[in-house]
This record gives structure tokens, sequence and C-alpha cells, in this order.
């Protein structure tokens, strides 16, 4: 199988499309929840239903964690303690839209 013109050009624009994705990607910026005693009632809140280690590999995959009720606790956990958000943070309603959950 002879390899033409043509399909050098097809090789060239896959490799430009990866190279620009692998530039464009970076390590994750914004910091996750620390998985500690303090945090500890928002991470109950969030696993409360997940599966167990008996379930089914369907629905261990599948478990997406409560994030909403998880959310309740932060901003006024965060007022009582004195823990400032930095300059220009997003509304304080939705933390766990930016900040994830270590597993």
């Amino acid at each position: 199988m002879k390899i033409d013109r043509k399909d050098w050009y097809f090789i060239a624009v896959v490799v430009v499309v990866l190279g620009i994705f692998v530039a464009i990607t970076g390590k994750e910026k914004t910091t996750r929840v620390p998985n500690n005693p303090m945090h500890k009632l928002s991470y109950d809140a969030a696993y409360k239903n997940a599966p167990g280690p008996d379930a089914s590999l369907f629905k261990r995959a599948f478990f997406k964690p409560d994030k909403k009720a998880a959310e309740v606790f932060c901003e006024p956990c965060h007022k009582e303690k004195g823990v400032p958000f930095p300059p220009n943070h997003p509304a304080k309603n939705r933390c766990l839209f930016c900040h994830k959950l270590k597993m």
C-alpha cells in the first residue's frame, strides 16, 4: 500500500490537532476539597447514598455524589471559621461546581 500526498496531508492535520490539544491542556488549577475531619460533614452528605462495595459495577461506575447537599455546609462554615474567599471568587453557593471532592 502506497501512502500518497493526500494521506500525508491528513496525517499532518491529525498531528497538528493533537499537538494543539496537548498544548492547551494543563494541570488542574482549582483546589480540591480536603478530605479531613473539618470537611467530613460535606463528604458524608455527598456520599450518603453511595453504593456499597458489594453493589454492582454498573451502580458504582455511574454513581454521582450529591453535590447540592454537600454545598449547603460550605458558606456558613467558611464564614464562622473566618476562612476568606479569594478575590474575584465566583458565587459561593456553587462551590462544588469548580472544587472537586476527593474519592
